[in-house]
């Protein structure tokens, strides 16, 4: 009878151990995105090393007709981190690198509501968003647009005729992706990318955004390759009228 009597504790007990292993096994199964290091999206070790890069204001940011505002340049953690998000699965990452972003807009002196009053985004190629489940352009915009304090609003579609970017050759990327733009009152726009290497698609897309009545767009990116690696695009970018 003893026996019987601990047996309802006993089942709870065993119980309590499986979910306590469910959970650790969870835990450990979760892997950096930077460095694949086990128990955070983003270990502390890679979290400073981006913040460290975003801190250095890199070459990142080009000035004049070409401006593109970059947090960090796409190199070191920063090229794994923002590779885990786009190949592997770390969208838990995103809510960081869109708080780099933010910061670094307020740094070049962006003013929420005023010289933006919505942020959108570059739409991915249709068969990379169906491979991926998912646009990390999109996931982004969404972050940073919360943390800045304005909507985010899908003002572009992309027409798929040029395949994904990743893969192809600098000629290939310069030949840019085509998008068509939506109507909108929101007349000064951000517009955000996770990676900028030769612009075309940024230029492409704020293209489309000026075509379909925006007056002002800023363009942003989370990473930039660095600027002394890259040639003189051949589609300006602006963030004029």
């Amino acid at each position: 009878m003893t026996q019987i009597s601990h047996l309802p504790f006993q089942r709870t007990d065993i119980g309590w151990c499986r979910l306590r292993a469910q959970f650790l096994d969870g835990l450990l199964s979760v892997r950096c995105a930077g460095c694949n290091a086990r128990g955070a999206a983003l270990c502390a070790t890679c979290r400073f090393a981006l913040l460290d890069a975003s801190r250095r204001g890199l070459g990142a940011v080009a000035a004049g007709p070409d401006a593109v505002i970059a947090a960090v340049e796409f190199t070191g953690r920063a090229r794994s981190v923002i590779h885990g998000l786009k190949y592997r699965n770390r969208r838990a990452v995103i809510t960081h690198l869109a708080g780099l972003l933010a910061g670094r807009l307020r740094d070049v002196g962006i003013r929420p509501g005023i010289d933006i009053t919505a942020v959108t985004w570059a739409p991915t190629h249709g068969a990379r968003r169906r491979e991926r489940g998912y646009d990390q352009a999109e996931l982004l915009a969404r972050a940073t647009a919360r943390v800045l304090g304005v909507p985010a609003v899908r003002l572009l579609d992309r027409v798929d005729r040029s395949g994904p970017q990743t893969g192809r050759t600098r000629l290939e990327r310069e030949s840019a992706p085509a998008f068509t733009g939506r109507r909108s009152r929101h007349q000064s726009v951000l517009l955000i990318d996770d990676v900028v290497t030769t612009g075309s698609t940024l230029a492409a897309a704020s293209g489309a955004l000026r075509t379909a009545g925006v007056r002002r767009v800023v363009c942003s990116a989370v990473a930039a390759t660095p600027v002394q690696n890259r040639r003189k695009r051949r589609a300006p970018l602006s963030t004029a009228a």
